[in-house]
């Protein structure tokens, strides 16, 4: 991997990189959508290629039960298996963990899995993770982390962030043993829960291995907590964080968290929403979301987002068709979700576009003056950002700060 930082916000903790990886250059910040199974659901890999996307996420721990290893052995990596030749980033397979709690039990040797398939036990250990993300080829890998829900609370979470620690040392050890860590750049995942101190200690930790991970990522988060708490983890562990190696917020992908993540100094964020509230018919755009079920859609003429340039907008397919289709032909869930990643990818650009150019702060606050208009602005979000600088309430005194997060929805024709 080769990272270099081209520029600084000269207000908040945001920046724009290069990271060039064997697969290409990749311009951060940037959104990754997500391709769990190796496809991202409804859309070919050329078509995602179109829409400007050069980094993707694969899961390690369902493509090791599907197709298997073997399979993408014979393949010659995931790469070729589904048709991608840009980059590609594996999670280790550690947010199963949580996600399937229910089958797995947890020992220092490693995660013990049963299949949700077929019943049939798997033992995921740090070297077993890092050897599936070998066979898998992926450009950038994540170490096999002990992740806890949220909100958990308790000597749990300690024990899980010393355990991260330890994986971390088996997770390196094999992977420079292998001799592929010329080609294949492995991450770190900070851990400790939503308590500072732990946060504080991993963070220790992980930076002392510095010149043997190529980056780092901040797990542990999305599952729930409050998100004047998120933000503040997020702040603590970017602040910490190298300045000369990559920061990645795992499990974020609504627009304002995109925003106020960047402006804390995050470069790299996954999430599935973008693609899964397509399917939903939830549309994307800079004015909020779009529920295209809504009956007040039904005769709308109009493209999704005048101006957008995704293959959905520019070819003239209208809110009334997608009203019509959406939730009940595959079609409907292609075009929204074609529309969705290049939103996501707008947003991200813009940031990196006002960065270079020095005007980021403005740009935060046209986009929550436009994406929130007179709904009122999330108060986690003006806390974050006023805690590096911008005041979004500048010169809007009317403007209504809502509790709790703050997210903007259209739930009825009336909204």
């Amino acid at each position: 991997m080769q990272f270099e930082v081209l520029a600084k916000c000269h207000t908040t903790r945001a920046r724009v990189s290069r990271m060039r990886l064997a697969h290409g250059v990749t311009m951060l910040p940037t959104f990754m959508p997500v391709a769990t199974q190796a496809a991202i659901k409804g859309l070919t890999p050329q078509q995602v290629e179109a829409l400007g996307v050069n980094l993707i996420l694969n899961n390690t721990y369902h493509l090791n039960l599907r197709p298997g290893i073997e399979v993408l052995k014979e393949a010659g990596g995931a790469h070729k298996f589904q048709g991608w030749n840009h980059n590609l980033l594996t999670d280790s397979g550690g947010f199963q963990l949580v996600s399937l709690s229910k089958f797995t039990k947890i020992t220092e040797e490693g995660a013990l899995f049963a299949s949700p398939f077929d019943g049939e036990p798997t033992m995921l250990t740090p070297e077993e993770s890092i050897s599936i993300q070998h066979a898998i080829g992926a450009d950038i890998i994540m170490q096999l982390d002990d992740v806890v829900p949220s909100l958990t609370v308790g000597p749990r979470v300690e024990e899980a962030m010393w355990r991260t620690v330890r994986w971390l040392d088996r997770c390196i050890n094999f992977h420079q043993k292998s001799g592929r860590d010329d080609v294949q750049n492995l991450f770190a995942i900070v851990q400790g829960g939503l308590e500072p101190d732990l946060r504080d200690k991993c963070l220790d930790e992980m930076i002392t291995r510095k010149d043997r991970v190529a980056g780092y990522a901040i797990g542990g988060l999305s599952g729930g907590e409050e998100k004047d708490i998120f933000w503040r983890v997020i702040k603590q562990c970017a602040d910490s964080l190298p300045e000369d190696r990559p920061r990645y917020s795992m499990g974020i992908g609504f627009a304002e968290d995109l925003l106020v993540c960047v402006a804390l100094g995050v470069d790299m964020a996954d999430c599935v929403f973008p693609t899964r509230t397509a399917r939903f018919g939830v549309a994307l755009t800079r004015n909020g979301p779009l529920n295209l079920r809504l009956g007040k859609h039904a005769t709308d003429m109009r493209p999704i987002e005048e101006g957008c340039p995704c293959p959905t907008c520019s070819s003239g397919t209208t809110r009334a068709l997608l009203n019509h289709t959406a939730t009940l032909e595959t079609a409907a869930a292609h075009a929204i979700t074609q529309h969705n990643l290049v939103f996501q990818a707008r947003v991200m650009g813009g940031a990196r576009e006002a960065i270079m150019s020095g005007t980021f702060p403005q740009y935060l606050k046209d986009f929550f003056s436009n994406y929130f208009g007179d709904a009122g602005y999330p108060g986690w979000c003006v806390n974050a950002l006023k805690s590096v600088g911008v005041d979004l309430l500048e010169g809007r005194p009317d403007t209504k700060v809502i509790p709790g997060d703050g997210a903007k929805w259209e739930y009825s024709d009336a909204a």
